[in-house]
């Protein structure tokens, strides 16, 4: 009996019960080992998807790091543009060349914004011949166009600019109104007298 007592619970087992309880640890442990399988894939899955964040937000803050700055030199590049409009070509034929010298230098310093804004992610909103588009374009005015489709650009008060993939200042645009048919008019007037 006290042999019986230094025994192992296995141990006191015959022989048949013996591998029944070790078929039973060996399925224990293999449910242990996938779930500790699974744990790890878990762990390695998270740890990509943290890494492609922290790559995501690095590429971003890169990218996106000179958006206020830009914006500033937005401003100054619409002075450039404005002081160069008013000063058209028909009167640069009868400026002076000192005139026509500061003229070409605010042309060649407005180009080399344009460029240096380029080079870092910032671009010209395109708004040649395009439909209005409320993600890029601002309209300030609904003006009657001959010849024009219902809400196509007219006419662009300020650039529109992006950076990267994102909007920076939308481009402040006018827009082609729908025209009221010649009837629909009178029709509406005759409506108001009576």
């Amino acid at each position: 009996m006290a042999d019986n007592d230094n025994q192992t619970p296995s141990e006191r087992q015959d022989a048949p019960a013996g591998e029944g309880a070790a078929a039973d640890e060996i399925t224990v442990l293999q449910t242990e080992v996938a779930e500790l399988k699974e744990r790890h894939l878990r762990a390695l899955a998270d740890a990509e998807n943290t890494r492609r964040r922290a790559e995501r937000e690095r590429l971003d803050a890169s990218q996106y790091a000179v958006t206020r700055f830009a914006r500033d030199m937005l401003l100054v590049s619409d002075n450039l543009q404005r002081a160069l409009a008013h000063f058209p070509a028909e009167a640069r034929a009868d400026a002076s060349p000192a005139v026509n010298a500061v003229l070409e230098g605010v042309e060649a310093t407005e180009r080399a914004l344009t460029a240096t804004l380029e080079r870092h992610g910032v671009r010209a909103i395109d708004t040649t011949n395009v439909k209005f588009d409320p993600h890029l374009h601002q309209a300030i005015a609904e003006v009657p166009a001959e010849g024009r489709p219902a809400g196509s650009i007219v006419n662009v008060v300020q650039s529109g600019y992006v950076i990267a993939d994102r909007l920076l200042r939308p481009a402040m645009v006018t827009v082609a109104r729908k025209e009221d048919g010649p009837s629909s008019g009178t029709e509406q007037a005759s409506e108001k007298e009576s």
